[in-house]
């Protein structure tokens, strides 16, 4: 006969967190294919997968000898706090900590199991800056006030059974109270996953798992299904970013909580209840909100995921590993035939920018290389959070990315002249790069239009002279304008100048530019190349 468990020691509340562990790497793809709210990413039973591990990987490190139900938790919490994955994820680790909370006083009974469900729900609902019915925060809800209608001194066995039961009747509702979930045939992901955590214990304390029926999405015929206005909000918004916070007072989060609203939705912050918090919010810049959590505290561990790399990964195709690669390849972005040539003379493969280009372009560049490390000179085509996103997605197993810090095409000209491919990639990589930095960079354009720069106004057909993105000479004469930038870049010396020469640049005014060097800046050397770039009449270098 099984032996029905009436507390949860330490040691039990270890063999609920390996449950749950188990019980998400079974339902791990039926949880991905549920998920459509609040992005249709696919990606909430891996990341309630990668933050329950972490939860169960912190015990071995913060847990003393003979641990009792609270210490277990407690690192629990702080694991699944500093692990956390997603939203969904966010929202697992405050279970963890309600269950931490619970178990001060002794092991986890049926009154404080209850209790702990009550404590997570309500951290949950403070937590969630725009709770919305019919997710996990409602499936949650419902368990925490069917254990509370239990007696006090019920079993925990009984209590943990009647929870999981209300878990799984609220999860079949959310169909009908999510439109987005109606219209496509799902019930919610993240609330599937706090039913596998349940069943987990009710399997812990009974030995005995409950049979749920499995949970698929219905495939419709129709048109693209109507939304509410919640999920087109989420689906405005590009980047999904995450950091951990320290150092920091509820007076601070607060004010957090309300900077990121104002950036973006899905705002979640969870403390761990040991002074560390984790941020979540979907957005479209992802520099203000890491810059809003710098405002607030210690940052660290910041992640950004660009979803629209996500939609990539999600219908990417693992390459076999047995195919043999080269050890090294550069990628390049490059506008122009004349640039494409000389890169690709120099070995690297071009991805032509001649119109904007996408981070899914360049993640598809990458993986078309056939080579085991990948150097990318992005030449300022996306940016800076574009192309973390990039790396963070294009590296695994068989393949190592190392995007450089290469802002224009003469930049990264220059990181490529001092390649060495004997030399490994970090070391190679660390040269190219300090190449580039080293090169001053500008450009000469026609103004398209009147506007306002930090010099002044400019109008239509004045010469543009800019060091790297900021204008810094407006003149009605565009020859005049290219000697006043040649004059402001070489001013704090240099011993090469590059012209690359854009497609629409007059003949004479390159042969002005080159005689203004020879006679005022006398021991330049000049290289000119035809880069037949649009916008630029010339990109230079100084080196």
């Amino acid at each position: 006969m099984l032996e029905v468990l009436e507390t949860l020691d330490g040691a039990a509340v270890v063999r609920w967190g390996h449950a749950c562990v188990e019980g998400l790497v079974r339902h791990c793809d039926e949880i991905n294919d549920l998920n459509v709210f609040p992005i249709p990413d696919s990606d909430t039973g891996t990341n309630l997968l990668f933050t329950m591990r972490a939860a169960v990987d912190s015990i071995a490190r913060l847990v003393p000898e003979n641990p009792t139900a609270h210490d277990v938790a407690a690192a629990m919490a702080r694991g699944a706090t500093t692990g956390a994955r997603g939203n969904s994820g966010i929202i697992l680790s405050q279970v963890m900590r309600g269950v931490a909370e619970a178990t001060v006083d002794g092991p986890l009974t049926g009154r404080t199991l209850a209790d702990a469900l009550h404590a997570a729900a309500t951290l949950v609902r403070g937590a969630v800056s725009v709770p919305v019915e019919g997710t996990v925060v409602t499936v949650l809800d419902c368990a925490a006030a069917a254990a509370r209608t239990c007696a006090r001194d019920s079993p925990v066995a009984e209590v943990a059974t009647i929870a999981a039961d209300a878990a799984v009747d609220a999860l079949q509702r959310t169909r009908g109270q999510l439109d987005v979930l109606e219209a496509a045939g799902a019930v919610d992901a993240g609330g599937l996953g706090l039913v596998v955590l349940l069943d987990a214990m009710v399997a812990v304390i009974t030995g005995v798992e409950p049979q749920r029926p499995r949970f698929v999405r219905e495939r419709r015929n129709s048109a693209a299904p109507a939304r509410d206005a919640a999920a087109d909000s989420h689906l405005a918004q590009d980047y999904e970013v995450m950091f951990l916070l320290r150092e920091t007072d509820e007076n601070q989060v607060a004010i957090l909580r309300r900077h990121l609203g104002q950036l973006g939705d899905s705002v979640i912050i969870v403390s761990d209840g040991d002074g560390c918090w984790s941020a979540h919010v979907h957005c479209r810049d992802a520099g203000a909100a890491v810059d809003a959590g710098l405002a607030a505290g210690r940052v660290h561990q910041v992640r950004i995921n660009c979803f629209a790399l996500d939609a990539a990964n999600a219908g990417a195709v693992v390459e076999s590993p047995t195919v043999d690669l080269a050890d090294r390849g550069i990628l390049a972005v490059v506008a122009g035939d004349g640039a494409a040539a000389l890169y690709e003379g120099e070995g690297a493969t071009v991805l032509r920018c001649d119109e904007p280009i996408s981070a899914t372009q360049l993640l598809k560049a990458i993986r078309a290389m056939d080579n085991r490390e990948v150097l990318v000179l992005p030449n300022g085509a996306l940016s800076a959070q574009e192309l973390v996103a990039v790396g963070v997605a294009a590296r695994d197993a068989r393949r190592d990315v190392l995007l450089l810090p290469c802002s224009s095409m003469v930049q990264g000209l220059a990181a490529l002249a001092v390649h060495d491919q004997m030399r490994i990639a970090v070391d190679d990589a660390f040269a190219m790069s300090e190449a580039a930095s080293s090169t001053r960079w500008g450009s000469l354009q026609v103004a398209p239009g009147r506007a306002l720069t930090l010099v002044g106004t400019c109008n239509e057909g004045d010469g543009l002279g800019l060091i790297g993105h900021e204008v810094v000479v407006i003149e009605a004469d565009v020859a005049v304008a290219g000697r006043l930038l040649l004059d402001r870049v070489l001013g704090l010396g240099g011993e090469l100048v590059t012209f690359l020469v854009g497609a629409d640049a007059p003949a004479e005014l390159v042969e002005q530019l080159s005689e203004h060097i020879s006679q005022h800046h006398q021991g330049v050397e000049l290289m000119i190349y035809p880069g037949g770039q649009a916008g630029d009449l010339l990109q230079l270098g100084v080196e």
